[in-house]
């Protein structure tokens, strides 16, 4: 089998087993586990024994459900996916590859939960986008900063880009 060695899964009394996505065979064994590149999760490489399809699950801790104070106090659950729309819109027409977009997620994602609290204000959330940003891509980082912080005019705008420039 090219090298790859067969690992036995092991499972907890009444736990589910895998389910093959291809012919929904109840049971697939894992034939290689490591972490992910994300450095938050266990990749996991499967096959089916009745269909012999291989398949990449990946396995994550679960996270106590995440609340973000918004600008006027309402509140709402985390998701990740609000902070990949908006790093994909400053980064779009950029020379910024989808791999370092993830890891730039992934790092912004880090930093929130390292925080270690139940509620964290999206104004956090927001600035440490930015950061990331900022040793991302510039124009990336300026056009997140335009929109997050509300640029009102081109003074505003331009107060920011001479930031960068000065730095």
């Amino acid at each position: 089998m090219d090298g790859v060695r067969s690992v036995p899964a092991r499972r907890e009394k009444g736990q589910k087993k895998m389910k093959c996505p291809y012919c929904n065979h109840p049971d697939t064994r894992v034939i290689d586990s490591r972490p992910a590149d994300d450095g938050n999760s266990i990749r996991r490489r499967r096959s089916c024994d009745v269909c012999g399809k291989r398949f990449t699950t990946y396995e994550k801790v679960e996270t106590i459900p995440l609340i973000i104070i918004k600008k006027d106090n309402n509140r709402e659950q985390y998701s990740r996916n609000k902070i990949e729309a908006g790093v994909l819109r400053a980064c779009y027409k950029r020379p910024v590859s989808a791999d370092d977009i993830q890891k730039t997620i992934d790092c912004v994602e880090t930093k929130i939960f390292s925080l270690e609290e139940k509620e964290i204000p999206s104004s956090t959330i927001g600035e440490l986008v930015m950061e990331e940003l900022k040793s991302l891509d510039e124009v990336a980082y300026v056009r997140f900063a335009s929109v997050y912080r509300e640029f009102k005019d081109v003074n505003t705008f331009m107060a920011e880009i001479k930031k960068i420039l000065d730095k």
